[in-house]
């Protein structure tokens, strides 16, 4: 008797695995689209290092592929000019960079945590 629950017991659990396993191949070919990772970045008031960091940055997502970034969103936090043109001059350098002001990126942040 105990060798009948001890064998159940275990196909079972075999075909559960076999069920797990079955169901990730699926579900791994069915979302092999991805949309990528989008980056939010909050700055204020840094000129003396945004340029450095943002294009040390740039040039690892560019030229080493390291990340699948769809797009960078700067969110501006009422910098000041020098800033704010050292950020006008890297949009204009690369095509997925976007510049916000603050409170346009939390709408889109509070969008996405509501769905």
């Amino acid at each position: 008797m105990t060798n009948f629950i001890i064998s159940g017991l275990l196909w079972t659990l075999a075909l559960y695995g076999l069920i797990e396993i079955i169901r990730t191949i699926i579900s791994s070919f069915m979302n092999t689209k991805s949309e990528g990772i989008y980056m939010i970045i909050g700055i204020k008031d840094e000129e003396e290092r945004i340029e450095c960091e943002l294009r040390s940055l740039l040039f690892n997502i560019v030229y080493r592929k390291e990340l699948d970034l769809k797009n960078i969103i700067i969110a501006d936090l009422n910098s000041s000019d020098s800033c704010k043109e050292i950020l006008c001059k890297l949009k204009k350098d690369y095509d997925f960079v976007k510049i916000m002001q603050w409170d346009e990126c939390k709408k889109i942040v509070d969008k996405i945590s509501n769905t």
